[in-house]
């Protein structure tokens, strides 16, 4: 499976607060198509990284505005449906009200340059959060629900600390522990790097 990360830098915004950020963007397939996971900030990069590549859909692991702002702008580029569970519908709408789009649900399969991705909802860090798992190369791409040190933030609108330690624990822990995690922000990390520490974010909270 060819993986290409883009970062792209912006803001995001939520409860009042604005914040500078760097996002990971995937594109993920082979050399004839692709699937874009997130769409952040800047289509520009993300559409090199594609070049003459068919791009099968745009996944959006959760709808907070950093990871949601050129859908849009790359649906209309490529041609592809966007992907969004339905459970961050209030999220995609504070930024793009009124623009329709295809849904994820959990247990979908997205099938892209032979490969199976497969939809797990990991609820927590929004209602709708979901990773994205290809089982045949024992990758999965984790949004904002796995970190390399922890999991992702809960102290805003629509996040819950209680349901994204049991998303994690239950849903992504449970894989082997080579398994690469591919996360939305930062350095990759793997399931066995991350599975030690759960009684420590348990203890810790958030």
């Amino acid at each position: 499976m060819r993986i290409d990360r883009v970062v792209t830098s912006g803001t995001f915004s939520l409860d009042g607060g604005t914040w500078d950020v760097d996002n990971n963007v995937w594109v993920v397939g082979d050399d004839t198509e692709a699937v874009i996971i997130d769409a952040a900030h800047d289509a520009a990069p993300i559409l090199a990284a594609v070049g003459e590549r068919r791009v099968v859909a745009i996944v959006l692991t959760h709808a907070h505005n950093d990871h949601i702002g050129v859908a849009p702008e790359l649906a209309e580029a490529t041609g592809a449906p966007i992907l969004l569970h339905s459970a961050d519908e209030m999220l995609w709408e504070q930024t793009h009200p009124g623009v329709a789009h295809g849904e994820l649900a959990d247990g979908q399969v997205i099938e892209v340059g032979g490969e199976r991705l497969e939809v797990i909802n990991t609820p927590g860090h929004s209602p709708g959060s979901c990773v994205i798992w290809s089982p045949s190369s024992k990758v999965l791409f984790s949004g904002d629900t796995l970190f390399q040190g922890g999991p992702g933030a809960t102290g805003r609108s629509f996040s819950n600390f209680d349901d994204i330690i049991a998303s994690i624990r239950d849903r992504i822990l449970v894989l082997d522990d080579d398994t690469r995690v591919c996360t939305g922000h930062g350095d990759d990390t793997t399931v066995g790097a991350e599975a030690g520490d759960l009684a420590e974010w348990i203890r810790r909270g958030h």
